[in-house]
Parts: C-alpha cells; structure tokens; sequence
C-alpha cells in the first residue's frame, strides 16, 4: 500500500493536472479507508415486506393473489398515467368482498420505488412505501406523507380527486407515487366493472 505522505507528496508536487487530481484522489480514498468510511450509494432500503403488507391489508387473512392482464384500453390507460408504456404485461393482487391490494413499481428518479395500495369502494384506503432505491427522496415512505392519499378517488379524467403536497427534493418519487396512486384506483375500477 502506498502511504500517504508519497501520495501527499505527488498530489502537491505534481505539474501534471492529471497526476495531481489522481493523487489527490487516491489520497482521499487511503484516508477514507484508514478510518473505515464508506462512500455513500443508493442502496436498496426496504421498510415492509410484500407478505406483511398483504397481511395488514385484510387483517390477516390474506386471500390468494390472482392476475389482472394489462391488455386494449386498460393497457392504454395506464400508458397514459404512467407516460410510457408498463413494464409488465399483468398485475398481481389480492381481493377480499369490496377490497383490494395492489403491490405496484414505478421509476422514481433513476430507480423503481416499490409501493402498496389497498383500496375499498373505490377510495384508497391505505398506502405503504414497501421499497426505496433512490438516494434521497426517502421522505415518502413517511405517514405524514402517505396518509394523504387517504380516501382519494379516481376523477372521469383519471386524477386524483385530493390534492398532494410536494415534499421538497422528492419531487420526482412524489410524482412516480401520485402515477402509482392513479393507476391502483383504475385497476380497482377495472376489476370492479369485471365482476358479474
């Protein structure tokens, strides 16, 4: 391992720019190392698990998952929510009488945040950030944040009927959740107008 006076030594001494800022960078990560930091990275943070989200969802009782395709009108439908196409070509959820559980992914900044919806009579009753992969953002997960989304509906021109605040430097993952938000509720009404 080459000490760090040598590397001091090449990072000041240097003419080269291109030494120098070498240098200087090997000797930020010898004393990054030597004192044990780790340089920070989007790392995957999960805060509930699918099974425990499902669980909580129906008290308990989870009923089986069964699979909604996302074909004709629905498909456009979400593609127009989401401003690109879906990444799946069917959804898994769970339903139980009038209630509904959705686990649903959309690209926040650079990254998918994972999220759960349950919805009853066409409002949403419960939101859960289950994953969050981004940097910074991470503040959605928050109930402060989720619990407006509590009883929303769907508009006839697919909004949301509440408005959502902006949480600042999160503006993107609060967007990626609003889209999520808009596309649980038009499956739910999907799966509605599909029973006999």
């Amino acid at each position: 391992m080459i000490s760090t006076d040598l590397i001091w030594a090449l990072a000041t001494n240097s003419k080269n720019l291109l030494r120098r800022a070498t240098a200087c960078l090997a000797l930020l990560c010898s004393i990054a190392s030597n004192v044990g930091l780790a340089v920070a990275s989007a790392e995957e943070s999960v805060y509930m698990s699918r099974e425990s989200f499902i669980a909580s969802a129906f008290e308990g009782s989870s009923p089986s998952p069964s699979l909604l395709w996302l074909s004709g009108d629905l498909r456009d439908h979400v593609s127009e929510i989401l401003g690109h196409a879906p990444h799946v070509a069917r959804v898994r959820y769970w339903n139980s009488g009038e209630r509904s559980a959705w686990i649903l992914e959309e690209i926040g900044k650079e990254r998918p945040i994972t999220a759960g919806f349950v919805i009853a009579q066409g409002q949403i009753q419960q939101v859960k950030v289950l994953a969050y992969r981004e940097s910074r953002g991470w503040e959605i997960r928050n109930d402060f944040f989720t619990r407006q989304f509590e009883q929303a509906q769907l508009s006839d021109q697919r909004q949301l009927s509440l408005t959502i605040d902006n949480i600042s430097g999160a503006t993107l993952s609060v967007t990626a959740m609003k889209k999520l938000a808009r596309v649980a509720l038009l499956l739910d009404q999907q799966l509605a107008s599909n029973e006999p």
